[in-house]
């Protein structure tokens, strides 16, 4: 039998992770405070006159960010913003829409397809990206353009594809000045590096404990609509591409309206889910409610749950803390499984494959 890898031996932590993520990982503070203090201070936004609705169009990586901006400011703005995965946009998108084409490469073919639709129906648009056609495209149109440092994958990168779209939304006179609550964030995350980063050992570490629990299992993560559901859903994606492992997400109070009836064949797998609850004390009274119910229902026929609570003042501290330390335990998965964290090569594949079309 091989023998299981050592959390704890930060050496061969490091060996084992030839494209740097850890690194990029503990950086993440940093990115928080260089994105506030440099990405847009050359950036000229257009005058705006009127907003009725925001879309961030992206994928992977250069989404997740999107998603957070639309669950931070739901209770913050009076506009609706919306998540876009697609070629297209949708159909109401037109003069009084911004949109942001957020691609940390600058070359997803999906984000290139829809920032010329959004260019063709008068949008606002705004490009983030450190780079490629998407770069030049924006300089060529004339759109504000937000460079963002190159030297990591998009899933690592979240700092710089997110924290600008709030810096605009704020200059655009959308949001308040949030300068000291990013700040005060980013502060927050260097702290809670020494907790969970690869020099703390496994007995204090919540994301190695974490990343033992869903070691040979299938990770199944719930989070709570319009709090936490990003983050599960940020958690999903992780695992997929770090540890090169299926994972699932779902949000309460939906998942009581139809997951919780699939719960009773075929056992021989149910016995392999672990299920992770990302908790927050937002949550509303009934869905914490609905928790405890849940966890009583199907206790006995899948594997096990762990509780992972957001930690921090603060909305932003709170959302990064359950993303920091599920980034972590995606990191350490991927170590007990032997693998490299950094190569997607499936991605890369299809990338070919498309491009030879």
């Amino acid at each position: 039998m091989t023998q299981q890898f050592d959390l704890n031996n930060f050496e061969d932590l490091c060996r084992l992770d030839s494209t740097g993520m850890m690194a990029a990982l503990e950086g993440l503070s940093a990115q928080c405070s260089y994105a506030v203090c440099n990405i847009l201070k050359d950036v000229e936004l257009p005058n705006i006159e009127a907003i009725s609705n925001i879309v961030v169009t992206g994928l992977g990586g250069s989404a997740i960010g999107g998603d957070l901006l639309r669950v931070y400011t739901a209770d913050k703005i009076p506009v609706p913003v919306t998540v876009n995965r697609d070629y297209f946009l949708p159909k109401f998108v037109g003069p009084d829409t911004l949109v942001f084409a957020v691609s940390y490469s600058g070359n997803t073919e999906e984000t290139l397809s829809a920032y010329e639709e959004a260019r063709a129906g008068g949008a606002s648009v705004m490009a983030i990206t450190t780079g490629g056609k998407l770069a030049a495209m924006a300089l060529r149109d004339g759109v504000p353009l937000a460079k963002i440092p190159t030297g990591c994958a998009p899933r690592a990168a979240t700092g710089y594809l997110f924290i600008p779209t709030l810096g605009i939304l704020q200059r655009l006179g959308l949001l308040p000045d949030l300068t000291g609550e990013i700040n005060d964030m980013a502060s927050y995350i260097k702290e809670l590096h020494k907790k969970i980063g690869p020099e703390s050992p496994r007995e204090e570490n919540v994301s190695k404990q974490v990343a033992h629990k869903l070691y040979k299992k299938i990770p199944v993560i719930w989070g709570t609509t319009g709090i936490t559901e990003v983050v599960a859903q940020r958690w999903k994606g992780q695992i997929n591409e770090n540890a090169k492992a299926p994972a699932y997400w779902n949000v309460f109070p939906e998942l009581n309206h139809n997951e919780i009836v699939g719960f009773e064949y075929p056992r021989e797998i149910l016995n392999n889910i672990h299920v992770i609850i990302l908790r927050d004390e937002r949550d509303h009274l009934r869905v914490q409610k609905r928790i405890e119910i849940t966890k009583g229902i199907i206790g006995n026929v899948v594997d096990g749950f762990t509780e992972v609570w957001a930690s921090g003042d603060g909305d932003l501290a709170k959302l990064f803390s359950l993303i920091y330390t599920g980034d972590y335990a995606s990191l350490y998965l991927a170590a007990l499984y032997g693998t490299d964290p950094g190569p997607v090569k499936t991605i890369d594949y299809l990338k070919l494959e498309l491009a030879a079309e």
